[in-house]
């Protein structure tokens, strides 16, 4: 999967990995591969989900620039 993959693309292929491996009949050096690979996505799915995240703690300003948003909690 190259990086240029959707996140939705990676995702199918992180479960194509996690239910190949649930099955239990794949050569032990197939099934590494497959684990490390599945690992590398995790984590590229991960930081895509976190810089989301990020994306989504920002405001619109009047001006068109972004700016944290401010939770405040008002009892």
């Amino acid at each position: 999967m190259t990086k240029d993959a959707s996140f939705e693309e990676k995702l199918k292929q992180l479960d194509q990995i996690v239910t190949a491996l649930e099955q239990g009949d794949r050569p032990l050096e197939t099934a590494l591969a497959d684990f490390k690979t599945g690992v590398v996505l995790a984590k590229d799915l991960q930081k895509t989900l976190a810089e989301a995240e990020k994306t989504l703690a920002k405001v619109m300003q009047d001006d068109g620039s972004m700016t944290d948003l401010e939770l405040t909690n008002n009892d």
